[in-house]
């Protein structure tokens, strides 16, 4: 096993106790997953992640349509739209799904979240779409999920959940975080007399070139 592939493992071990740190899940739902060349690292399935060591991450090859993979234990149930997000989008290395408490309010309710928060930028666009609904693990989910993913990087998932992308780990984490942030701060404004004011499609075209010429990454860690 290469250094590269040893240091993904650890670093899947550590964002998925995180997530359960910070509150972004609970439990064992949720799943983390990376891309290694021509393989997908994934967390396992019904696994406690204060029990979950680096040799139980799973490995499948991303290019496959069969349930194969490499490990001690079975991967994630949602073993599938990872595998098809990292097929689908070569601008995506990882991939973290999770329950947070706040974004799962909304897609619950169907509600995608628009533009209240000039970071929604962040996302691609200037939404966070709400997939249809499908059954867990299914090829539909999968295939609902691509499609709110399409030109964003990340979504709610009807009655279930979020995904997000990155270009790293830690970029991917990153925007898990800051969605179930907007989301807490939209769910809040919808309370108040007259709801919460949308920024414009300019507004956020223009903050998207700030993060080009600014550097995303570094805006994260200053705010």
């Amino acid at each position: 096993m290469s250094k590269t592939e040893k240091r993904l493992r650890q670093r899947i071990v550590e964002l998925c106790r995180e997530m359960n740190a910070n509150g972004l899940n609970q439990g064992t739902s949720g799943n983390i997953s990376a891309r290694h060349g021509d393989h997908m690292l994934i967390t396992p399935s019904a696994t406690a992640y204060d029990a979950m060591t680096p040799d139980m991450i799973a490995s499948m090859r991303v290019d496959r349509d069969a349930f194969e993979w490499d490990g001690p234990l079975k991967p994630s149930t949602e073993w599938r739209f990872h595998r098809d997000i990292l097929r689908h989008r070569p601008d995506a290395n990882a991939v973290v799904h999770a329950h947070p408490t706040f974004a799962t309010t909304l897609a619950i309710a169907r509600k995608p979240i628009p533009a209240c928060h000039y970071m929604i930028a962040a996302f691609g666009g200037n939404d966070v779409r709400c997939s249809d609904f499908a059954v867990y693990g299914t090829p539909e989910l999968s295939a609902t999920a691509l499609e709110a993913l399409e030109g964003r990087t990340a979504c709610l998932l009807a009655n279930h959940g979020t995904i997000a992308l990155g270009e790293s780990l830690d970029k991917a984490m990153w925007r898990a975080v800051e969605l179930e942030t907007i989301a807490k701060q939209y769910f809040y404004s919808l309370q108040l007399e007259g709801g919460p004011v949308i920024l414009s499609d300019a507004d956020i075209a223009a903050t998207a070139r700030g993060f080009g010429s600014y550097g995303l990454q570094e805006k994260a860690m200053a705010d």
